[in-house]
């Protein structure tokens, strides 16, 4: 993260700093304090993976919206506000915001009756055990880069305000993190989501309103800021408004049809490509009934389309106020505008934000991790559940620390998660609720091929520049929409040629550790 890209550390008075450095002590002591209480009502495996199945709606909707609301919404989709408009904001918050409610409306009911603790779960209980371990193994890796990035967004907070080194920032983060996610499993994660999630809302709206009110803007009045800064956007930056790619400013047809491909891609990866995620899937499995996983999923959606654009107007003011040079608005404009004491809560909501979209991130991975791969193995079974799901948190924390101390380079890789479930997991989840026939060949030809093919088209996307022919020409087409095909036909010739097969002739549908 950079602020002006000049600078690692941000001149505060000392008093300021020691007073932002209190407030933050004391709100990790406070979040530790609420795992302990969780802690509490962990007693079985149950406990620990989807919160005892008994959350109401007002914690449910408040675990979902904190599990999105991340780095990548408050400050990437700001940076690309600013930088490349509403086209730039597509995947996130648009689309991620379409998949809660698409969830809400067509999958949430479904799964929640079935009893799940994940989405590996669901492919063994669908389709049989290979299922559960291809896609297991697909899934648990592509959250790293995730993990990563919530980690090092975190300690360059921690770098601007203090001066802490990132490399010792990131681990700092990781650990405590992972204490209290370990600690109480989802039962702490959905209560500190929650708290975290109301904070981080509310230091955002001041943030903006304070922003709005900019002289060159509202002139003190956010609301008429808003109106002028609309107005503006439209006469100085009218393509920054646009939600489809202009055909005029193309350089040529071919270069158009790249872009509407981009701008589809992006759509389909965000409304799609969640949907198969165990972060989004798991708050499902929690709620205490059908219901309530439903409507948690589209409240969700609403609330997050609502407060996930507070970030774009972020990035248009900062266009606006302070047109030149490269910043990114969101530090900016907060050292610009707030005073310490709001200085010190906007920190604070920074770090809820993060804090509790990370938790997400760890668990989700770590539970697939812990209770359908380690609980593959005869030591990690039985009475030992509860070891094996916190020891996967451990894991799955050393994952996210390994790439992110890699460097801010590979955070390119944010988007690679949701391009995988969208190429490899989104098909099979669809037609396991929805289609006929079904057999294990299917799940697992469906997984491999599209996650074979969407690397090889990957690859060359990112390959550097292409000779002529072939290559060049296949690069016009998302890689996302190769891997979709891919899985389709995969699935398809699972269906003809293993025909009859059915999930039945496999396992139970729960392991013995699920139940």
């Amino acid at each position: 993260m950079h602020l002006l890209a000049t600078t690692h550390q941000i001149d505060l008075p000392n008093s300021a700093r020691l007073l932002l450095a209190g407030a933050l002590i004391g709100y990790v002591l406070f979040l530790l304090g609420i795992s302990l209480v969780a802690s509490r009502r962990v007693e079985n495996e149950t406990d620990y993976l989807v919160a005892g199945r008994r959350l109401p709606l007002f914690l449910a909707w408040g675990t979902l919206i904190a599990t999105w609301f991340g780095a990548a919404t408050m400050f990437a989709a700001a940076g690309a506000a600013r930088e490349e408009g509403l086209l730039g904001v597509v995947l996130d918050p648009f689309a991620c915001a379409g998949t809660l409610v698409l969830a809400g409306l067509f999958f949430a009911r479904k799964l929640w009756r079935m009893n799940l603790f994940t989405m590996a779960d669901f492919y063994r209980q669908i389709y049989g055990p290979a299922a559960e371990l291809t896609g297991g193994l697909i899934q648990v890796p592509s959250y790293f880069a995730w993990i990563a990035l919530q980690y090092s967004a975190l300690a360059g907070l921690l770098e601007l305000y203090f001066g802490i080194p990132l490399a010792a920032g990131i681990v700092l983060v990781a650990v405590v993190t992972l204490t209290y996610t370990m600690i109480g499993g989802m039962w702490s994660v959905t209560l500190t989501d929650s708290l975290q999630i109301l904070i981080a809302i509310a230091g955002l709206v001041v943030l903006t309103a304070a922003t709005l009110a900019d002289p060159a803007l509202g002139d003190g009045d956010p609301f008429r800021g808003l109106s002028v800064l609309l107005t503006k956007m439209n006469a100085e930056h009218p393509d920054h408004l646009r939600l489809w790619p202009s055909a005029t400013a193309a350089a040529s047809s071919t270069s158009y049809l790249a872009a509407v491909l981009g701008v589809l891609a992006a759509w389909a990866t965000g409304l799609f490509g969640n949907i198969p995620g165990q972060d989004l899937q798991q708050r499902v499995f929690a709620a205490k009934d059908e219901a309530t996983a439903s409507r948690a999923c589209l409240l969700a959606g609403v609330l997050y389309l609502c407060f996930g654009s507070l970030p774009l107007l972020l990035g248009f003011a900062s266009l606006v106020t302070h047109p030149g040079g490269s910043i990114d608005p969101v530090a900016f404009l907060a050292n610009e505008y707030l005073s310490t004491g709001m200085l010190v809560v906007f920190v604070i909501a920074v770090v809820s934000m993060i804090v509790s979209t990370a938790t997400s991130a760890v668990l989700a991975p770590a539970t697939i991790l812990g209770h359908n791969l380690l609980a593959r193995l005869p030591q990690f079974n039985g009475s030992r559940a509860l070891l094996r799901d916190r020891l996967s948190v451990v894991f799955v924390s050393l994952g996210g620390i390994g790439l992110a101390l890699l460097g801010e380079s590979l955070m390119g890789l944010l988007d690679i998660a949701l391009s995988i479930q969208l190429s490899a997991l989104f098909v099979p989840v669809v037609c396991g609720l929805y289609g006929r026939p079904r057999n294990q060949a299917c799940c697992v030809l469906a997984m491999l091929g599209g996650f074979a093919v969407w690397l090889l088209t990957y690859a060359n996307e990112v390959g550097g520049p292409p000779g002529p022919g072939t290559l060049a020409a296949l690069r016009i087409i998302p890689s996302d929409f190769y891997g979709l095909a891919a899985s389709v036909i995969g699935y398809a010739i699972g269906q003809r040629c293993f025909a009859g097969r059915s999930p039945s002739a496999h396992e139970p549908a729960m392991s013995s550790s699920a139940t």
